[in-house]
């Protein structure tokens, strides 16, 4: 007996046509915050795109008297790459559910593939979890939250005053907040990824007002709905999302803000599929989970590939690439 038999895209263009494929590698970037804030580039023709980034600016310089000698100068650029990784899922399926022919299979399967597909990508660029190598090296860090570490715009809540203080302002010494430490690089803040716990304390937040001889926080609310969008909230005007599918951990940050148009990405291709009839689905130790010709089961596995990459380019605010980073985090 072949453990090994499967049916191929073609013989499942029946079941799942392309342009089903499509919309739900579409909706796999529409449904993730991540990926709403980041920017998309165009589709990958291969498995590495390069990407020229600017490494040297231009400078100018005024000229001494009437015949004063003009200086020159360079502009250089330096290749920053991203590759495409491949990211896969099976979803077993028991035969005597297929059979229901009231049962509508691909309604249920389609967004838990999504989900799944969705909750390795976040963890993978913010915190490194199961980050592939090349994208440690594209990222300039394993994950984003590595990178503002090492660019030493990290914060900790607990040491501010409150957390109108960490987030939008600075501390009595000068010290500068989250948003700040973006804004000092160069970097604007468009967006801001945090935790659901994050919800609460930031109700709480808002505005310092001069009440004639100090700042105190009574002015109005500065968290708060966007009133075309009452589902999307603001925090200075930059949207800030709430990830429900577990995939930010508030042990390791609280809240990650920055200007995620520095953050590209790119697919290689649309999803493919492959149902698995007559093989086995194992653990990491080698274990057999499920025999799915023992146990008339069949399997969908889906296939995406993609990529990202932080270039990072230099800008007149900051040229020292290594403590030049678009994104800083606050912890508790």
């Amino acid at each position: 007996m072949a453990f090994n038999n499967v049916i191929s895209r073609t013989d499942a263009a029946a079941l799942i046509p392309e342009e089903v494929s499509n919309e739900l590698l579409d909706n796999v970037a529409g449904a993730n915050p991540l990926m709403q804030l980041a920017r998309r580039l165009q589709n990958m023709s291969r498995a590495q795109k390069r990407l020229p980034v600017m490494s040297a600016l231009a400078t100018a310089y005024f000229v001494s008297g009437d015949t004063g000698q003009k200086k020159t100068s360079e502009v250089n650029w330096a290749n920053k790459y991203i590759d495409a990784e491949e990211l896969a899922v099976i979803i077993p399926i028991p035969e005597a559910v297929l059979d229901d022919a009231d049962y509508d299979i691909w309604g249920q399967v389609r967004p838990e593939l999504e989900k799944a597909f969705s909750a390795a990508i976040t963890p993978a660029v913010l915190y490194g979890t199961n980050i592939p190598a090349t994208w440690t090296t594209n990222l300039g860090a394993a994950g984003i939250k590595a990178g503002a570490v090492a660019a030493s715009q990290s914060i900790s809540a607990a040491a501010y005053t409150d957390l109108y203080e960490a987030i939008l302002g600075e501390k009595s010494d000068g010290t500068d907040g989250l948003f700040m430490q973006v804004e000092a690089d160069g970097f604007m803040v468009t967006g801001s990824l945090a935790h659901a716990s994050m919800r609460g304390k930031l109700r709480n937040l808002r505005e310092k007002v001069w009440n004639g001889s100090a700042l105190v926080a009574s002015g109005p609310s500065v968290f708060k709905p966007n009133m075309q969008d009452a589902s999307r909230y603001e925090l200075d005007g930059s949207p800030i999302f709430f990830p429900d599918d577990g995939s930010i951990d508030s042990s390791s940050s609280l809240m990650i803000s920055g200007q995620w148009s520095q953050l590209v990405y790119s697919m290689r291709q649309d999803i493919t599929y492959k149902i698995l009839t007559e093989a086995v689905i194992q653990d990491a130790a080698g274990n057999i989970v499920y025999n799915l010709a023992q146990q008339d089961m069949v399997a969908l596995r889906a296939v995406m590939r993609l990529g990202f990459a932080l270039p990072n380019p230099i800008n007149r605010m900051n040229t020292d690439s290594a403590t030049r980073y678009p994104f800083a985090v606050l912890t508790a």
